[in-house]
């Protein structure tokens, strides 16, 4: 499966897609715009590598990230709905994490909380990635467009 099936078919139902990347930094949304004809799709990416601008761009409750930090499934969520909300899409894809090589907080590396908000409300997907940081990067930007096919209802194959 490719991010071209994923526009693919956000395009086949006039539907679009938003991200909010701490983890990945703009991965996700460069994989998508990668694909020719995307621009009717995705309505934009926030990069809120800084745990400030989560909260200031993204709108991530800044009590929850003083209480729990930036890698917390709840933040996942928050970042999907606050790129949906803030960027107008159907579709908002949230990720944050520790790439590594060191934990971060106390959290280990390879720990990634993805969020996807739509229509039908938010879920997150917690994964405990090996390899190493390009790795982990990669593999979490393959498994968020994943997450989205799920919920899109693409067939594998």
């Amino acid at each position: 499966m490719s991010a071209a099936d994923v526009v693919e078919a956000l395009r086949a139902r006039g539907e679009t897609v938003a991200t909010a990347e701490s983890l990945t930094a703009g991965m996700v949304t460069v994989e998508l715009t990668s694909v020719p004809g995307s621009s009717a799709v995705v309505r934009g990416g926030l990069v809120v590598y800084a745990t400030d601008l989560k909260h200031a761009l993204a709108g991530v409750d800044a009590a929850l990230l003083a209480e729990h930090g930036a890698v917390h499934p709840e933040v996942a969520r928050q970042l999907a709905a606050g790129a949906r909300e803030r960027c107008g899409a159907t579709w908002g894809l949230g990720l944050t994490g520790v790439a590594g090589p060191d934990p971060q907080d106390g959290v280990a590396p390879g720990t990634v909380h993805l969020g996807l908000s739509g229509p039908s409300g938010t879920s997150v997907r917690t994964l405990t990635l090996g390899g190493d940081r390009d790795e982990v990067r990669r593999r979490s930007t393959s498994a968020v467009l994943d997450l989205l096919r799920e919920h899109l209802k693409i067939p594998v194959g």
